[in-house]
C-alpha cells in the first residue's frame, strides 16, 4: 500500500530546496481552495536568471496547490492568482493546462512538473506580447527614416548639365560684356588686364560662382 503522505512531505522538502524564497506555505483561507490541508504556493515570472529584466514585461504569478489524501494517485488541487499584470482570461488558459497535465502525470510527484508548465507558458505567453511591442517599435523607426528622392547622376546626366552650365555661363559673360567691346576694332578691344581693372571680371566671377552653387544644388 503506498504511503501517500510520506511521499508528499518528501515533495515538499524537495520544493523547499529547489525554489527556495519562491516557495512558502500559506493559510487555506487565502489559498482560494476548497480545503483546510496545508496550502502551498509558488511565485514565479517569464524573467529568467540569465535574461535581460528590461525586455520582459513585468508580470507575476502565483501558483497555490494542496495536496489531497491520495495525492500523487489523484490530482492535486490547484489555483493561479496574478500577483502583477496577469489577465484573468490567462489565469482560466493556464489553469486548465495544468489540470490536464496533472491528470496526464497520476502515479508520480508532480508539482515541480506543473511549476515548470507554468513558467514555459509564462515565458511564452508574455515574451509573444514583448515581441509584438518590439516589431511596432522598429516598424515605427522604419516610417521615420527619411529616403532621398531626386533623379539619378550618371555619367551622360553629368555631361549635359555641363554643356548647359558652360552655356549659360558664356551668355552671362556675353551680357555683361559692353556692346562696344564686341564691336570694337581689335586694337581697340580692351586688353585682359585693363577687362580685369574695369571691374567686370569680377561681376562675372560672382555670376559663374552663383550658377555653380544653384548648380551644385540641382546635382544634389
Amino acid at each position: 500500500m503506498t504511503d501517500h503522505v510520506q511521499e508528499q512531505e518528501m515533495e515538499i522538502e524537495a520544493l523547499e530546496a529547489i525554489l527556495m524564497d519562491e516557495f512558502k506555505e500559506i493559510h487555506s483561507g487565502e489559498s482560494g481552495l476548497n480545503t483546510s490541508n496545508q496550502c502551498f504556493q509558488v511565485t514565479l515570472s517569464p524573467q529568467d536568471d540569465e535574461a535581460d529584466e528590461s525586455t520582459m514585461p513585468p508580470v507575476e504569478l502565483a501558483l497555490i496547490f494542496s495536496h489531497t489524501e491520495k495525492y500523487p494517485d489523484e490530482p492535486p488541487l490547484l489555483n493561479v492568482k496574478s500577483l502583477r499584470g496577469i489577465q484573468a482570461g490567462d489565469l482560466k488558459i493556464l489553469k486548465e493546462k495544468l489540470e490536464q497535465e496533472a491528470s496526464e502525470n497520476l502515479g508520480m510527484a508532480m508539482i515541480y512538473t506543473l511549476v515548470t508548465s507554468a513558467k514555459e507558458w509564462l515565458s511564452e505567453r508574455y515574451s509573444q506580447d514583448a515581441g509584438i511591442d518590439n516589431t511596432g517599435e522598429e516598424e515605427l523607426e522604419k516610417d521615420e527614416v527619411i529616403v532621398p528622392h531626386g533623379e539619378p547622376v550618371t555619367v551622360e546626366t553629368f555631361l549635359a548639365w555641363r554643356e548647359r552650365f558652360e552655356a549659360e555661363l558664356a551668355l552671362e559673360r556675353a551680357k555683361l560684356m559692353p556692346e562696344s567691346a564686341l564691336t570694337a576694332p581689335k586694337e581697340k578691344k580692351l586688353t585682359g588686364r585693363q577687362w580685369f581693372e574695369s571691374g567686370r571680371a569680377t561681376a562675372v566671377s560672382q555670376v559663374s560662382l552663383c550658377l555653380f552653387r544653384c548648380t551644385k544644388i540641382w546635382y544634389l
